[in-house]
């Protein structure tokens, strides 16, 4: 089979459509999926973002002549607990499937591994993967951990990553002719109660966000919170037991009126900016 976007063989892989699926509430892995849809090249992409509650009503079905790619972000060295059970409603057909993790230059532990037990189980059939960085949720202008992150060079990074999954695909006749991707991470997963949106998390129910007297009740922050917490008609009124600290409504606030109060979420983001100084850089995986 062959596609006009792959050159290459007259073994190449036929790739109908290219598919993005991201789950970002700080823009971090929406852009990184981005660019390594970019440097694929295989004609338009649709981009679906999870982030907000409406869209992850809508299912997702790809058969074997689609290329998707899936980013999720890292919390606590596991994906994220709502954006994995919309993937669990996907409908996949051996699917070739990228699979990205963003981490906030801490560590990703078991993530990737994670996303592609769930893809796989879903009917994708993982083609690479990748590991990249992205500024912490908790990074402030005090402490900051990956600050601007993914930079231009990750960027051109991921881009390149891009062009070499693309030379892969082209170089197999189908999705089963790929052999299958080893990822680091262990199994059974670590931090299995210690992660955001399930109970037992230590930042599960907790007052940590301030909103000071610049606040203009302009509706961003509500509008852009994955999960519904914040109220549409009063900023002020945050839903504690279903915010899942992505810090989103902090850094998308255009009065920088949010910020981190002292106590649990305060301490953790001095402590990760504190041990976590040095630049750490993608990886990939073919």
């Amino acid at each position: 089979m062959r596609h006009r976007d792959f050159p290459g063989s007259v073994n190449d892989m036929e790739i109908e459509k290219v598919t993005t699926v991201c789950f970002s509430p700080t823009g971090t892995t929406k852009a990184v999926t981005g660019a390594i849809a970019r440097g694929i090249d295989a004609g338009p992409v649709e981009i679906i973002d999870i982030t907000r509650p409406d869209a992850r009503t809508k299912r997702l079905q790809v058969t074997g002549q689609d290329l998707l790619i899936v980013g999720v972000p890292v919390y606590l060295g596991r994906i994220p607990a709502l954006a994995a059970e919309w993937l669990r409603t996907l409908d996949a057909h051996d699917t070739p499937t990228v699979c990205v993790v963003v981490y906030g230059n801490r560590a990703y532990e078991d993530a990737l591994v994670e996303l592609q037990d769930l893809l796989t189980a879903q009917g994708c059939r993982p083609v690479a993967g990748a590991a990249c960085i992205g500024e912490h949720s908790f990074s402030t202008a005090e402490t900051p951990t990956a600050q601007g992150r993914p930079d231009a060079t990750d960027l051109a990074a991921a881009e390149a990553f891009g062009k070499q999954v693309r030379e892969k695909l082209s170089s197999h006749s189908s999705p089963g002719a790929i052999p299958g991707m080893s990822f680091p991470g262990i199994r059974p997963y670590r931090q299995e109660t210690c992660h955001p949106y399930r109970k037992g998390t230590p930042f599960w129910n907790v007052d940590f966000i301030a909103v000071g007297e610049a606040c203009t009740q302009c509706g961003r922050c509500a509008g852009g919170c994955p999960v519904g917490a914040i109220d549409p008609k009063n900023s002020r009124a945050i839903d504690t037991e279903h915010c899942i600290t992505c810090c989103a409504c902090i850094r998308n606030c255009p009065e920088h009126a949010r910020t981190i109060k002292a106590g649990i979420v305060r301490d953790a983001s001095l402590r990760v900016s504190t041990l976590n100084k040095e630049r750490k850089e993608p990886e990939w995986f073919l």
